[in-house]
């Protein structure tokens, strides 16, 4: 069970199996420096973001978990090196291998709706903490995916909303 601070609720997240989403066609396999200014000491830490998106009346029949997955993997053969590793050179200087190895991609449920979250969606976000998932062994950014996408569907009569909760490397 998770505790919300602001709203008072209590809820839990089920999520699934965390699974790796490689881009749908072949990919370069390459090196990519990260400029001065991107490899920064100061810089090598995760930024966890929240978009939350109504439920397209369009897409009632169609799950958005698989939606977004086959859509990302799409995605990902044109923004390749998101799908790859970061890499400690000489001096420890930041690379991307481009390996295509995948972007982590999670699917959750949370029973509770937003309505009851309340003000908590306003930043900062009280439940960030339980609402990401973090993955064991992902909380470096030398050697782990570039990119956490989880997608929470919040209980209700009918889903209300979809969350994209991201975590980038930086």
């Amino acid at each position: 069970m998770l505790f919300g601070a602001i709203s008072q609720t209590i809820f839990t997240v089920r999520r699934h199996a965390p699974e790796l989403i490689r881009p749908a066609q072949p990919t370069p396999r390459e090196l990519k420096p990260l400029s001065d200014i991107d490899d920064q000491e100061g810089l090598r830490f995760h930024i966890p973001l929240i978009y939350i998106y109504r439920q397209d009346p369009k897409m009632r029949n169609k799950n958005p978990a698989t939606v977004i997955r086959e859509a990302l993997a799409k995605v990902l053969v044109f923004y390749y090196p998101f799908a790859g590793r970061l890499k400690e050179g000489p001096a420890r200087k930041l690379m991307v291998d481009c390996s295509g190895d995948g972007v982590l991609f999670i699917e959750a449920e949370a029973d509770v709706t937003l309505k009851q979250l309340g003000d908590a969606l306003m930043p900062p976000f009280p439940c960030m903490n339980e609402l990401l998932y973090d993955v064991p062994g992902s909380d470096g950014i030398v050697d782990s995916p570039l990119l956490l996408i989880q997608v929470i569907f919040y209980m209700s009569f009918l889903v209300e909303r979809i969350v994209l909760i991201m975590s980038t490397k930086r």
